[in-house]
């Protein structure tokens, strides 16, 4: 298994332990694609998920295009889901380092940012 699947893997385990719940995996539209879709009561998260060998990296490497990118995904995913749309959003990171457990970066980025 490559690095960046046991990154992903490891990310959602991170989230289950912690009460979300993973809705789903590698969802890919024509707008983008979004790692992780979890939730946890009424909050909705969008989770990319970055295999990087420092924190520093990983947070970094979430570019502007991709952020938008996964903002137009994750309104592809509420438009089908009529039950997500009162949700509370917010964006994640997840930096997965080698021989380290996930460090969940919450709420790192706004879609208006």
């Amino acid at each position: 298994m490559r690095f960046g699947r046991r990154a992903e893997l490891l990310a959602a385990l991170s989230l289950m332990l912690k009460g979300y719940r993973i809705l789903r995996r590698r969802f890919k539209t024509s707008t983008g694609e979004i790692d992780l879709i979890a939730r946890r009561g009424r909050l909705l998260i969008a989770v990319e998920v970055k295999a990087r060998q420092t924190l520093g990296q990983a947070a970094e490497a979430v570019t502007p295009g991709q952020r938008a990118r996964i903002v137009r995904a994750l309104e592809v995913f509420i438009a089908a889901r009529p039950d997500c749309a009162r949700m509370d959003i917010r964006f994640d990171v997840m930096a997965v380092r080698p021989r380290c457990w996930p460090v969940h970066l919450k709420d790192a980025w706004r879609p208006d940012a």
